[in-house]
């Protein structure tokens, strides 16, 4: 798994990588998102997207050749 990344480095150009965020319980997620319209945008559910303020990111699974 690759480390993580401050969210300033990650890829603004559309592709999904997987971003951490904390929610307002102060929980920590992961998950995978995508950079458009001005913001990190993830699925919380099968059907809802939410917009979020990701803290740090690394590639998704499969990205890497460390693997």
């Amino acid at each position: 798994m690759a480390a993580r990344q401050p969210i300033e480095t990650a890829p603004k150009d559309g592709s999904k990588v997987t971003v951490y965020w904390k929610d307002s319980n102060g929980v920590i997620n992961e998950s995978i998102a995508q950079y458009r319209d001005a913001g990190w945008w993830t699925y919380i559910d099968s059907d809802t997207q939410k917009r979020v303020e990701p803290t740090s990111w690394r590639p998704t699974s499969g990205d890497s050749d460390d693997e």
